[in-house]
């Protein structure tokens, strides 16, 4: 019989990336990290990370552990531990997540809601409080 060993049971951390020059439409689902660079119609949901490029560009939802956005993203965000809006970063809709971190450059228009993340992924209805955010200035 064989025993497992730690490397056996440690969880894959894949990374999917999607390049500059890519473009996809449709949604997109996976249990590990994505990296978007190109260009994505569609929501996004990841069990894990997900972080949008520079160069990246999403028109639709993301849900995620944790949301690092550096290029252009409209639609709603719902980030179950941290979303972070790099000075590069550029977003368009509502934010729903335990910590927000926006750093100073960044451009974020909409409103945002902090909470546990059982909270986050229940709630369905539009976010009612005002912007709470933390600025780090670099």
């Amino acid at each position: 019989m064989l025993k497992n060993t730690p490397f056996e049971s440690a969880r894959s951390e894949e990374t999917t990336i999607i390049i500059k020059g890519v473009k996809i439409e449709g949604k997109i689902t996976s249990s590990g990290n994505i990296r978007v660079d190109g260009e994505i119609l569609g929501d996004i949901t990841s069990q894990s990370n997900v972080i949008v490029g520079e160069n990246g560009q999403v028109n639709g939802q993301i849900n995620a552990d944790v949301i690092t956005i550096g290029g252009k993203v409209s639609g709603s965000i719902r980030a179950k531990e941290k979303l972070v809006i790099d000075s590069k970063g550029n977003l368009k809709g509502d934010i729903f997540t335990k910590i927000l971190i926006v750093e100073a450059g960044a451009k974020f228009d909409g409103k945002s809601k902090m909470g546990d993340s059982k909270e986050i992924y229940e709630s369905r209805e539009p976010v009612k409080s005002e912007i709470a955010a933390a600025v780090i200035n670099k």
